[in-house]
């Protein structure tokens, strides 16, 4: 289906369900309409692809790299990004964008600079991450894990339904939305009246 290496290509409509893609490299790629639900990629290299209403619902992603993605319009539901390969020394952030990133996890990655904008990211795993500089705004993060985070300058803008321990998580210099502050408050038991 696809050759080792794929430059500047466009895939339409594809269906990859529960296929498995290897040892494959892809740079400068749009994947447009493409269906990759339970598609394991395995030590597979994405650079500055473009995902344009596809769907990665249960993807695995054993050693593989992205740098400098797109995921537009797109399901990305249950991924545990964790199993990427993010060792890379230069690596680009990636951008998300009106898509669903629900159940997946982050847990532990170098997120800085990336933009997670206009999602749906409940119930994902942000533990251990670094998401210093990055942009998360107007996303709704229900039920969102945020423990060890590093979301130095991040930006919260119009984000809702998160719940930031700020005992637990480093802000500083963080920008949120001055009503959906007050919920950075609910963890230290402070009760507000109106």
């Amino acid at each position: 289906m696809f050759d080792a290496d794929n430059f500047a290509e466009t895939f339409c409509n594809l269906s990859c369900t529960n296929s498995e893609i290897s040892n494959t490299e892809f740079e400068a790629c749009t994947f447009e309409g493409c269906d990759f639900r339970q598609t394991e990629f395995k030590s597979s290299i994405f650079s500055e692809c473009h995902f344009k209403s596809c769907d990665l619902t249960l993807a695995n992603l054993l050693d593989t790299k992205f740098s400098a993605c797109r995921f537009s319009s797109s399901k990305l539901i249950g991924i545990d990004w964790s199993r990427a390969d993010w060792s890379a020394l230069v690596r680009l952030p990636l951008i998300f964008e009106n898509s669903t990133l629900q159940s997946s996890s982050f847990w532990g990655i170098d997120m800085s600079k990336w933009k997670i904008i206009e999602c749906n990211a409940s119930d994902v795993d942000f533990r251990e991450a670094n998401l210093t500089q990055s942009n998360l705004s107007n996303t709704d993060f229900s039920k969102a894990l945020f423990r060890n985070t590093n979301l130095t300058e991040a930006n919260f803008t119009d984000s809702k339904n998160f719940d930031i321990d700020i005992r637990q998580n480093k802000i500083t210099r963080a920008q949120f939305n001055r009503f959906e502050a007050l919920r950075l408050l609910e963890g230290l038991g402070i009760v507000l009246k109106p």
